[in-house]
């Protein structure tokens, strides 16, 4: 990571700037907690206080925080032979408390002074943060293409792709999407226990009241998708293929509507902003779609990498000529999923809560 130019970490509504750490941190070490005397408070941190609102309990001897952190993130906040956790609390005078392994329960932190406890709260949740980036989504936000007339389409749009194109560069019918996970994806979480699926869930069902009656006014949504787009400037060496989407009033409602719906959930420490705006669209191809034999899987090394990058790609110089304005059909938007990205037994993603739109 570049000194000058440091990472950011946003934990909630605040911001913070990663500062550079040389030091390993993939070791860790189970937490053994002692009994120790907390240190005179020194009343000197160097963290913002700006979270007023933290309900720290005061107690007889000073105060104690219970905060809520995925015990997979335990690891990182301990640190190689408990050197981060030890640091946290030196630099803000603070004893710190952590579930063993199998335990239940809140990271508990306990200082003299306010500030002190404040502080790493901060520091913890930077770290917790930070993890959560490097984590690879368990979840993801979408408005669902049910329509049966766009399914339809989708299928035909296969077989004469298939037909017309065949043998062009990487193409074949592994690449497409399959027919009952066409979606509009807005954005991808990470959440990493029941608990934090919990609170998604009711950020979801709040989306209603605080931004979907107030935008669409009780107006469905029909949307048409059509024209096909790439992620790329070379359309001969493509990644992902996808059809457009616009509304049929020609509103911008829908585009509103999922910006908002994302800036709530990055406000909110579940989303990480991707983008100005939400780029919406219905993925057709793929080329990470792509299903690899077992000889074949095996038989990709490291020293494989730049042919496994060029089985991801895929010429669509013809897909776009002989079809980039082409239509799949009309959609009611009337539903938004949480699921994951996990393929249940009905071939649709697992499920985890869903709103119902005009």
């Amino acid at each position: 990571m570049d000194q000058l130019r440091p990472q950011i970490v946003r934990v909630g509504r605040r911001c913070y700037r990663k500062t550079f750490q040389s030091e390993d941190r993939n070791g860790e070490e189970p937490y053994r907690e002692e009994e120790v005397e907390l240190p005179e408070a020194q009343g000197m941190y160097c963290d913002e206080m700006c979270d007023i609102s933290t309900n720290v309990e005061k107690t007889d001897s000073g105060y104690r925080l219970a905060l809520e952190v995925p015990n997979a993130f335990y690891g990182l906040i301990i640190g190689k032979k408990g050197e981060t956790k030890q640091r946290i609390e030196m630099e803000t005078q603070t004893q710190i408390r952590i579930p063993g392994r199998g335990q239940l329960g809140d990271i508990v932190i306990l200082g003299r002074d306010r500030n002190g406890v404040m502080s790493a709260k901060t520091r913890i949740e930077v770290l917790a943060a930070s993890a959560r980036k490097r984590q690879y989504f368990t979840h993801f936000l979408s408005f669902p293409i049910t329509g049966s007339d766009i399914q339809n389409q989708f299928e035909e749009f296969k077989v004469d792709v298939l037909r017309e194109c065949d043998g062009d560069r990487g193409l074949d019918c592994n690449i497409f999407q399959t027919t009952e996970k066409l979606h509009l994806t807005l954005g991808i979480l990470v959440l990493m226990n029941e608990a934090e699926i919990a609170k998604a869930t009711q950020l979801l069902q709040q989306c209603k009241e605080d931004l979907i009656d107030p935008i669409l006014r009780g107006q469905p949504l029909i949307a048409r998708l059509q024209g096909l787009e790439f992620m790329n400037d070379d359309p001969g060496d493509v990644t992902v293929l996808y059809a457009k989407v616009e509304l049929e009033d020609g509103s911008d409602r829908l585009q509103i509507l999922a910006d908002r719906i994302v800036d709530k959930f990055v406000s909110a420490g579940w989303m990480k902003q991707e983008y100005h705006k939400v780029k919406l669209h219905m993925t057709i191809l793929n080329g990470k779609f792509r299903k690899f034999n077992d000889k074949t899987a095996k038989s990709v090394g490291q020293n494989d990498a730049r042919k496994t990058k060029e089985r991801e790609t895929f010429d669509a110089t013809n897909i776009m000529r002989l079809f980039g304005g082409h239509s799949f059909g009309m959609q009611h938007i009337n539903t938004l999923q949480l699921s994951q990205p996990i393929i249940g037994p009905d071939g649709h993603y697992i499920l985890e809560s869903e709103l119902a739109l005009p």
